[in-house]
Protein backbone atom coordinates (compact mmCIF):
# COMPACT_ATOMS: atom_id res chain seq x y z
CA UNK A 1 0.00 0.00 0.00
CA UNK A 2 1.57 3.30 -1.13
CA UNK A 3 1.95 6.38 1.02
CA UNK A 4 -0.02 9.51 0.24
CA UNK A 5 1.82 12.14 -1.77
CA UNK A 6 2.89 15.18 0.24
CA UNK A 7 1.72 18.66 -0.75
CA UNK A 8 4.33 20.75 -2.52
CA UNK A 9 4.18 24.13 -0.81
CA UNK A 10 5.47 25.80 -3.99
CA UNK A 11 2.05 25.02 -5.47
CA UNK A 12 0.25 27.22 -2.93
CA UNK A 13 -0.45 30.93 -3.21
CA UNK A 14 -1.29 32.99 -0.11
CA UNK A 15 -4.94 31.96 0.05
CA UNK A 16 -4.17 28.28 -0.39
CA UNK A 17 -1.36 28.44 2.18
CA UNK A 18 -3.68 30.03 4.75
CA UNK A 19 -6.29 27.35 4.08
CA UNK A 20 -3.71 24.58 4.60
CA UNK A 21 -2.72 25.90 8.01
CA UNK A 22 -6.34 26.25 9.06
CA UNK A 23 -6.78 22.59 8.12
CA UNK A 24 -3.80 21.83 10.37
CA UNK A 25 -5.54 23.58 13.26
CA UNK A 26 -3.26 26.61 13.09
CA UNK A 27 -3.93 30.27 12.32
CA UNK A 28 -3.89 31.74 8.79
CA UNK A 29 -0.95 33.99 9.71
CA UNK A 30 1.20 30.87 10.08
CA UNK A 31 0.58 30.19 6.39
CA UNK A 32 1.62 33.73 5.54
CA UNK A 33 4.80 33.30 7.55
CA UNK A 34 5.69 30.11 5.70
CA UNK A 35 5.00 31.75 2.33
CA UNK A 36 7.51 34.43 3.34
CA UNK A 37 10.09 31.91 4.53
CA UNK A 38 9.97 30.00 1.25
CA UNK A 39 9.86 32.80 -1.30
CA UNK A 40 11.37 35.86 0.35
CA UNK A 41 14.09 34.03 2.28
CA UNK A 42 14.54 30.91 0.16
CA UNK A 43 14.14 28.57 3.15
CA UNK A 44 12.86 25.04 2.50
CA UNK A 45 13.78 23.40 5.83
CA UNK A 46 10.81 23.59 8.20
CA UNK A 47 13.12 23.32 11.24
CA UNK A 48 14.64 26.67 10.25
CA UNK A 49 11.21 28.36 10.35
CA UNK A 50 11.65 29.41 13.94
CA UNK A 51 8.42 31.40 14.30
CA UNK A 52 6.48 28.12 14.03
CA UNK A 53 6.14 25.95 17.11
CA UNK A 54 7.99 22.64 17.05
CA UNK A 55 4.68 20.80 17.13
CA UNK A 56 3.36 22.73 14.13
CA UNK A 57 6.60 22.14 12.22
CA UNK A 58 6.27 18.42 12.83
CA UNK A 59 2.64 18.45 11.76
CA UNK A 60 3.54 20.37 8.62
CA UNK A 61 6.37 17.98 7.76
CA UNK A 62 3.91 15.11 7.92
CA UNK A 63 1.78 16.46 5.09
CA UNK A 64 3.94 18.87 3.07
CA UNK A 65 7.37 19.57 1.66
CA UNK A 66 9.07 22.02 -0.70
CA UNK A 67 10.00 20.36 -4.00
CA UNK A 68 12.15 22.58 -6.20
CA UNK A 69 13.00 21.84 -9.86
CA UNK A 70 16.53 20.45 -10.14
CA UNK A 71 19.22 22.18 -12.18
CA UNK A 72 20.79 19.67 -14.59
CA UNK A 73 22.46 22.15 -16.91
CA UNK A 74 23.80 25.59 -16.07
CA UNK A 75 25.26 27.72 -18.82
CA UNK A 76 26.26 31.40 -18.82
CA UNK A 77 26.47 33.43 -22.01
CA UNK A 78 29.30 35.78 -22.90
CA UNK A 79 26.78 38.67 -22.68
CA UNK A 80 25.76 37.88 -19.09
CA UNK A 81 22.61 35.97 -19.96
CA UNK A 82 22.22 32.71 -18.04
CA UNK A 83 20.25 29.62 -19.05
CA UNK A 84 19.25 26.78 -16.78
CA UNK A 85 17.82 23.45 -17.86
CA UNK A 86 15.60 22.24 -15.03
CA UNK A 87 14.51 18.66 -14.59
CA UNK A 88 11.05 18.01 -13.17
CA UNK A 89 10.06 15.04 -11.05
CA UNK A 90 8.60 13.18 -14.02
CA UNK A 91 11.89 13.51 -15.90
CA UNK A 92 10.73 16.22 -18.32
CA UNK A 93 13.03 19.17 -18.79
CA UNK A 94 12.31 22.85 -19.24
CA UNK A 95 14.46 25.90 -19.82
CA UNK A 96 14.47 29.26 -18.09
CA UNK A 97 16.63 32.27 -18.95
CA UNK A 98 18.02 35.06 -16.75
CA UNK A 99 18.81 38.34 -18.55
CA UNK A 100 20.69 41.04 -16.60
CA UNK A 101 20.69 44.61 -17.90
CA UNK A 102 22.15 47.16 -15.49
CA UNK A 103 19.91 47.37 -12.44
CA UNK A 104 17.25 45.34 -14.23
CA UNK A 105 17.23 41.53 -14.04
CA UNK A 106 14.60 39.77 -16.14
CA UNK A 107 13.66 36.10 -15.94
CA UNK A 108 12.04 34.40 -18.92
CA UNK A 109 9.80 31.67 -17.48
CA UNK A 110 8.29 28.59 -19.11
CA UNK A 111 4.66 27.58 -18.57
CA UNK A 112 4.51 24.24 -20.42
CA UNK A 113 6.76 21.38 -21.41
CA UNK A 114 6.93 22.08 -25.13
CA UNK A 115 4.19 23.95 -26.95
CA UNK A 116 1.16 22.96 -29.02
CA UNK A 117 0.67 26.15 -31.04
CA UNK A 118 3.12 25.22 -33.82
CA UNK A 119 4.36 28.70 -34.72
CA UNK A 120 6.49 28.05 -37.77
CA UNK A 121 9.49 30.21 -36.77
CA UNK A 122 9.88 28.87 -33.21
CA UNK A 123 12.23 26.08 -32.19
CA UNK A 124 10.13 25.16 -29.15
CA UNK A 125 7.15 24.42 -31.41
CA UNK A 126 9.19 21.88 -33.38
CA UNK A 127 9.50 19.57 -30.37
CA UNK A 128 5.76 19.25 -29.77
CA UNK A 129 3.78 19.44 -26.54
CA UNK A 130 3.94 17.21 -23.47
CA UNK A 131 2.01 18.83 -20.59
CA UNK A 132 1.23 21.91 -18.54
CA UNK A 133 3.48 22.90 -15.68
CA UNK A 134 2.14 23.05 -12.14
CA UNK A 135 2.16 26.24 -10.08
CA UNK A 136 5.22 24.95 -8.23
CA UNK A 137 7.06 24.17 -11.45
CA UNK A 138 6.41 27.68 -12.75
CA UNK A 139 7.22 29.63 -9.59
CA UNK A 140 10.06 27.19 -8.90
CA UNK A 141 11.93 28.70 -11.85
CA UNK A 142 11.86 32.09 -10.12
CA UNK A 143 12.85 30.50 -6.80
CA UNK A 144 15.85 28.83 -8.44
CA UNK A 145 16.97 31.97 -10.28
CA UNK A 146 16.80 34.16 -7.17
CA UNK A 147 18.82 31.63 -5.18
CA UNK A 148 21.38 31.07 -7.92
CA UNK A 149 21.98 34.77 -8.55
CA UNK A 150 21.85 35.77 -4.92
CA UNK A 151 19.79 38.87 -5.68
CA UNK A 152 16.19 39.67 -6.56
CA UNK A 153 14.75 39.23 -10.03
CA UNK A 154 13.20 42.60 -10.94
CA UNK A 155 11.06 41.51 -13.91
CA UNK A 156 9.40 38.30 -15.05
CA UNK A 157 8.24 37.60 -18.58
CA UNK A 158 6.07 34.57 -19.27
CA UNK A 159 7.78 34.11 -22.62
CA UNK A 160 9.58 30.80 -22.20
CA UNK A 161 8.43 27.41 -23.41
CA UNK A 162 4.68 27.08 -23.94
CA UNK A 163 1.57 29.24 -24.29
CA UNK A 164 0.73 30.69 -20.84
CA UNK A 165 -3.00 31.12 -21.53
CA UNK A 166 -3.26 27.42 -22.37
CA UNK A 167 -2.26 26.74 -18.75
CA UNK A 168 -4.51 29.41 -17.32
CA UNK A 169 -5.11 28.50 -13.67
CA UNK A 170 -1.55 27.52 -12.82
CA UNK A 171 -0.09 30.58 -14.56
CA UNK A 172 -2.47 32.97 -12.79
CA UNK A 173 -1.68 31.46 -9.38
CA UNK A 174 2.06 31.62 -10.07
CA UNK A 175 1.80 35.27 -11.14
CA UNK A 176 -0.14 36.01 -7.94
CA UNK A 177 2.80 34.65 -5.94
CA UNK A 178 5.21 36.75 -8.00
CA UNK A 179 3.24 39.88 -7.05
CA UNK A 180 2.64 38.97 -3.41
CA UNK A 181 4.31 41.29 -0.90
CA UNK A 182 5.27 38.23 1.15
CA UNK A 183 7.03 36.65 -1.80
CA UNK A 184 8.67 38.48 -4.72
CA UNK A 185 6.90 41.86 -4.53
CA UNK A 186 6.78 42.42 -8.29
CA UNK A 187 4.39 45.10 -9.51
CA UNK A 188 1.86 44.51 -12.28
CA UNK A 189 4.14 46.46 -14.59
CA UNK A 190 7.02 44.06 -13.92
CA UNK A 191 5.19 40.79 -14.66
CA UNK A 192 4.41 40.31 -18.33
CA UNK A 193 2.34 37.54 -19.87
CA UNK A 194 3.04 36.83 -23.52
CA UNK A 195 0.34 35.11 -25.57
CA UNK A 196 -0.09 34.08 -29.19
CA UNK A 197 -3.73 35.14 -28.92
CA UNK A 198 -6.16 32.73 -27.25
CA UNK A 199 -8.90 35.34 -27.13
CA UNK A 200 -11.41 33.78 -24.68
CA UNK A 201 -8.63 33.15 -22.15
CA UNK A 202 -7.33 36.69 -22.63
CA UNK A 203 -10.75 38.11 -21.84
CA UNK A 204 -10.97 35.85 -18.81
CA UNK A 205 -7.52 36.99 -17.67
CA UNK A 206 -8.71 40.59 -17.61
CA UNK A 207 -11.20 39.63 -14.89
CA UNK A 208 -8.65 38.09 -12.53
CA UNK A 209 -5.24 39.68 -13.21
CA UNK A 210 -3.77 43.03 -14.18
CA UNK A 211 -0.29 42.03 -15.29
CA UNK A 212 1.29 43.53 -18.37
CA UNK A 213 0.44 42.09 -21.78
CA UNK A 214 2.64 41.10 -24.69
CA UNK A 215 1.26 39.52 -27.86
CA UNK A 216 3.13 37.43 -30.42
CA UNK A 217 1.85 39.24 -33.50
CA UNK A 218 4.48 38.68 -36.22
CA UNK A 219 2.19 39.58 -39.13
CA UNK A 220 -0.07 42.53 -40.03
CA UNK A 221 -2.79 40.54 -41.80
CA UNK A 222 -4.70 37.30 -41.32
CA UNK A 223 -3.39 35.55 -44.42
CA UNK A 224 0.24 35.77 -43.31
CA UNK A 225 -0.47 35.32 -39.61
CA UNK A 226 -2.45 32.14 -40.34
CA UNK A 227 0.78 30.73 -41.71
CA UNK A 228 3.17 32.04 -39.06
CA UNK A 229 0.93 31.75 -35.97
CA UNK A 230 -1.68 29.05 -36.69
CA UNK A 231 -3.87 29.92 -33.66
CA UNK A 232 -4.88 32.96 -35.74
CA UNK A 233 -7.10 30.69 -37.84
CA UNK A 234 -9.28 30.26 -34.76
CA UNK A 235 -8.91 33.73 -33.27
CA UNK A 236 -8.23 36.17 -36.14
CA UNK A 237 -6.98 39.71 -35.81
CA UNK A 238 -10.51 41.16 -35.84
CA UNK A 239 -11.07 39.36 -32.51
CA UNK A 240 -7.56 39.64 -31.08
CA UNK A 241 -6.98 43.38 -31.42
CA UNK A 242 -10.21 44.46 -29.61
CA UNK A 243 -9.52 41.94 -26.83
CA UNK A 244 -6.06 43.41 -26.33
CA UNK A 245 -7.43 46.95 -26.37
CA UNK A 246 -9.99 45.99 -23.73
CA UNK A 247 -7.32 44.35 -21.56
CA UNK A 248 -5.43 47.61 -21.05
CA UNK A 249 -8.49 49.88 -20.93
CA UNK A 250 -8.69 52.20 -17.95
CA UNK A 251 -4.94 52.42 -17.28
CA UNK A 252 -3.25 55.27 -19.12
CA UNK A 253 0.20 53.88 -18.31
CA UNK A 254 -0.46 50.66 -20.15
CA UNK A 255 0.44 49.68 -23.66
CA UNK A 256 0.21 46.37 -25.44
CA UNK A 257 3.68 45.12 -26.34
CA UNK A 258 3.54 43.55 -29.80
CA UNK A 259 6.28 41.03 -30.56
CA UNK A 260 7.20 40.97 -34.23
CA UNK A 261 9.95 38.60 -35.37
CA UNK A 262 11.71 39.94 -38.46
CA UNK A 263 11.77 37.35 -41.25
CA UNK A 264 13.64 38.16 -44.43
CA UNK A 265 11.26 38.55 -47.37
CA UNK A 266 8.29 37.29 -45.34
CA UNK A 267 6.94 40.08 -43.12
CA UNK A 268 9.48 42.90 -43.38
CA UNK A 269 8.48 44.99 -46.42
CA UNK A 270 7.28 48.60 -46.49
CA UNK A 271 3.82 47.26 -47.36
CA UNK A 272 3.84 45.14 -44.20
CA UNK A 273 4.86 48.19 -42.17
CA UNK A 274 1.96 50.21 -43.59
CA UNK A 275 -0.48 47.38 -42.83
CA UNK A 276 0.86 47.16 -39.29
CA UNK A 277 0.34 50.89 -38.76
CA UNK A 278 -3.27 50.63 -39.91
CA UNK A 279 -3.89 47.51 -37.80
CA UNK A 280 -2.71 49.12 -34.56
CA UNK A 281 -4.32 52.51 -35.06
CA UNK A 282 -6.11 53.53 -31.86
CA UNK A 283 -4.41 50.90 -29.68
CA UNK A 284 -1.76 52.11 -27.20
CA UNK A 285 1.17 50.09 -28.45
CA UNK A 286 4.84 49.34 -28.22
CA UNK A 287 6.44 47.23 -30.94
CA UNK A 288 9.34 44.91 -30.21
CA UNK A 289 11.06 44.05 -33.48
CA UNK A 290 12.89 40.78 -32.88
CA UNK A 291 15.72 39.68 -35.17
CA UNK A 292 14.97 36.06 -36.09
CA UNK A 293 17.18 33.56 -34.27
CA UNK A 294 17.93 30.64 -36.63
CA UNK A 295 17.76 27.03 -35.50
CA UNK A 296 18.56 23.78 -37.32
CA UNK A 297 15.98 22.77 -39.92
CA UNK A 298 14.38 26.17 -40.43
CA UNK A 299 14.02 27.75 -43.85
CA UNK A 300 13.61 31.26 -42.46
CA UNK A 301 16.36 33.87 -42.43
CA UNK A 302 16.69 37.00 -40.33
CA UNK A 303 15.96 40.28 -42.06
CA UNK A 304 19.16 42.27 -42.73
CA UNK A 305 19.90 44.94 -40.10
CA UNK A 306 19.30 47.76 -42.58
CA UNK A 307 15.86 46.35 -43.47
CA UNK A 308 14.93 46.05 -39.80
CA UNK A 309 15.98 49.65 -39.21
CA UNK A 310 14.04 50.91 -42.25
CA UNK A 311 10.96 49.03 -40.99
CA UNK A 312 11.39 50.56 -37.53
CA UNK A 313 11.81 54.07 -38.92
CA UNK A 314 8.58 53.72 -40.91
CA UNK A 315 6.73 52.78 -37.72
CA UNK A 316 8.32 55.64 -35.79
CA UNK A 317 7.25 58.18 -38.41
CA UNK A 318 3.66 57.06 -37.92
CA UNK A 319 3.87 57.81 -34.18
CA UNK A 320 4.23 54.21 -32.99
CA UNK A 321 6.82 53.30 -30.38
CA UNK A 322 9.14 50.73 -31.94
CA UNK A 323 12.42 49.25 -30.70
CA UNK A 324 14.66 46.54 -32.06
CA UNK A 325 15.21 43.96 -29.37
CA UNK A 326 18.84 43.27 -28.62
CA UNK A 327 19.58 39.59 -29.18
CA UNK A 328 20.75 38.08 -25.90
CA UNK A 329 22.07 34.60 -25.15
CA UNK A 330 22.20 33.39 -28.75
CA UNK A 331 25.55 31.67 -28.12
CA UNK A 332 23.84 29.35 -25.61
CA UNK A 333 20.56 28.91 -27.55
CA UNK A 334 18.79 31.13 -25.02
CA UNK A 335 17.52 33.78 -27.42
CA UNK A 336 13.88 34.34 -28.32
CA UNK A 337 12.38 31.29 -30.06
CA UNK A 338 15.34 29.02 -29.31
CA UNK A 339 14.28 27.32 -26.07
CA UNK A 340 14.07 23.60 -26.65
CA UNK A 341 14.44 21.59 -23.45
CA UNK A 342 13.36 18.02 -23.95
CA UNK A 343 9.72 16.93 -23.75
CA UNK A 344 10.23 13.20 -23.43
CA UNK A 345 10.45 11.56 -20.04
CA UNK A 346 13.91 10.99 -18.68
CA UNK A 347 15.31 8.06 -16.77
CA UNK A 348 15.91 9.19 -13.22
CA UNK A 349 19.59 9.32 -12.36
CA UNK A 350 21.13 7.79 -9.31
CA UNK A 351 22.54 9.88 -6.46
CA UNK A 352 25.99 11.13 -7.38
CA UNK A 353 25.59 10.23 -11.04
CA UNK A 354 27.10 12.84 -13.34
CA UNK A 355 24.68 14.13 -15.96
CA UNK A 356 25.59 15.78 -19.22
CA UNK A 357 23.13 17.32 -21.62
CA UNK A 358 23.84 18.13 -25.20
CA UNK A 359 23.61 21.69 -26.40
CA UNK A 360 20.10 22.34 -27.72
CA UNK A 361 20.42 21.51 -31.39
CA UNK A 362 17.64 19.51 -32.94
CA UNK A 363 14.10 19.31 -31.58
Amino acid sequence: MGTERKINLLDLDRRAMEALFQDLGAKPFHGRNVLKWIHKHGVTDFDAMTDLSKRLRQRLAGVAEVRVPEIVFDQPSRDGTHKWVLELECGNRIETVYIPDGERATLCVSSQVGCSLDCSFCSTARQGYNRNLSVGEIIGQLWVAARQQGKPVTNVVMMGMGEPLANFDAVVSAMDIMQDDLAYMLSKYRVTLSTSGIVPALRRLREVSDVSLAVSLHAPNDELRDRLVPVNRRYPLAELIPACRDFIAGDKRRKVTWEYVMLDGVNDSDRHARELIRLLEGTPSKLNLIPFNPFPGTDYRCSPPERIEAFRQRLLRSGLIAITRKTRGDDIDAACGQLVGRVQNRRRRLPGQVVTIERSATP
